[in-house]
């Protein structure tokens, strides 16, 4: 009894300031399903808020190019669920970028590149899916997706328009 107690007290000394005991105890990935193990590093290794949102902004494009390819040269096997894993993968980075701009906010974080990046990619992002929910081939095998994408990026958008409005101005350089 003791001893598993303290195997017990040992593991939770190792696992739990590492992050790790949640997603063992709870079943869940330590990382994004949708990122790679090297997106993953590049997002751990940011140092600064205004970078992560920047890198999921660039694989949110990222996976919205490979999503048009996708389109444009079908894969011979499991076409469909590329096209869905692309676009649900799309919508995850773009909500993530849009947390980190809150979480940004509460921080009083200097991130108005982060923003003003938002602002723009999100109304490009949202030209392109548009696009394709009015005439895309093979709309109906990702529309739902499609749809979730659209309003994700439309609420992304609107928050980062907020954002602008709540973010601390940038400093001002005095002249002595």
């Amino acid at each position: 009894m003791k001893r598993r107690y303290l195997l017990t007290m040992g593991l939770l000394g190792l696992l739990g300031p590492c992050g790790l005991l949640p997603a063992i105890l709870f079943g869940q990935r330590a990382d994004k399903d949708y990122l790679s193990s090297v997106e993953a590093g590049k997002i751990r290794d940011a140092e600064t808020v205004n970078d992560r949102i920047k890198l999921f902004l660039t694989f949110a494009e990222d996976r919205l190019t490979k999503f048009q390819y996708e389109l444009e040269h079908p894969s011979s096997n499991k076409h469909t669920e590329m096209l869905n894993y692309l676009m649900n993968s799309y919508i995850g980075c773009v909500d993530d970028a849009a947390d980190l701009i809150q979480l940004g906010l509460e921080k009083q974080d200097n991130i108005r590149q982060g923003i003003d990046l938002m602002a723009t990619k999100s109304k490009d992002f949202l030209e392109i899916l548009r696009r394709y929910a009015a005439s895309g081939p093979e709309l109906e095998t990702y529309k739902d997706n499609l749809d979730d994408a659209v309003q994700g990026t439309e609420d992304a958008m609107k928050e980062a328009e907020k954002a602008k409005k709540k973010a601390a101005p940038p400093p001002i350089r005095r002249k002595n």
